[in-house]
């Protein structure tokens, strides 16, 4: 990576000009047997769309806050990095209620009513199929997305030194998030075109940085596994050889 990156989407960047082919998030969810596999193109292009949607759509400004209901999974990763492209704070599993904007899953939908501000659903289903109806109240973001651009530029820079993540009672700037991902992407071993298979949640920063920063700040990718107490310990073995992964975060 880049000595000059500074923010998440700095560091998105720098690996889409490296080597935009190589893989850069393997998702399993071993309660539904899904696997998709997104390489730093593919997932780049998911965070232009959906910030695109965040800046042009919602119409989301640097410092706004959104709160985001949602667990481990490919499209949360996309969720964060958007934030950090728009300049929006991202509040994992924040209050809805002081958010200007909320993000939710199947399990977040009651909660995230209480934001009066836009809402965005994911069904969180294999291949990132949207609700047979949207939920009252929200805006299926299976239906929103993809009519959405697949360059995405700021309208003002992102600064930074501003909050960008807010988790577990601490606030992190952009800067901030970058350093401590890169002292986790240290401790952990990680360099360029390492394979971390992490089953941490994504409700703590140590379940964020494996599942996602400390990666993306190494040049590395992530093997990010949900209910992964579902799968059998000689299945996560064969994952592991399979995956070709160098370092585990379980």
């Amino acid at each position: 990576m880049n000595a000059s990156d500074r923010t998440p989407a700095d560091l998105l960047r720098s690996a889409l000009a490296a080597d935009p082919a190589r893989p850069l998030v393997t998702f399993y969810d071993d309660a539904t047997g899904e696997r998709v596999e997104l390489s730093v193109a593919t997932f780049a292009n998911w965070v232009a769309k959906t910030a695109n949607l965040l800046q042009g759509e919602l119409s989301a400004s640097p410092g706004d806050r959104l709160a985001l209901l949602l667990p481990a999974h490919w499209q949360t990763a996309v969720w964060l990095l958007a934030c950090s492209s728009v300049g929006v704070v991202a509040e994992v599993g924040g209050d809805p209620a002081d958010a200007d904007y909320v993000v939710a899953g199947p399990d977040g939908l009651d909660a995230g009513l209480a934001c009066s501000g836009d809402r965005i659903a994911l069904s969180l289903a294999p291949l990132g199929r949207r609700f047979p109806a949207a939920p009252a109240g929200y805006a299926d973001y299976a239906v929103e997305v993809p009519s959405q651009g697949d360059r995405f530029a700021p309208f003002v820079p992102v600064d930074a030194g501003a909050p960008a993540l807010l988790v577990g009672g601490t606030e992190l700037t952009g800067a901030q998030l970058v350093e401590r991902a890169r002292a986790d992407a240290e401790a952990l071993g990680l360099a360029p075109g390492a394979r971390l298979l992490s089953g941490q949640p994504y409700d703590g920063w140590d379940g964020l940085s494996a599942g996602l920063y400390a990666p993306l700040a190494a040049g590395a990718s992530v093997v990010l596994c949900r209910n992964l107490d579902q799968l059998a310990p000689e299945s996560l073995d064969k994952r592991v050889e399979s995956e070709r992964v160098t370092a585990t975060a379980v």
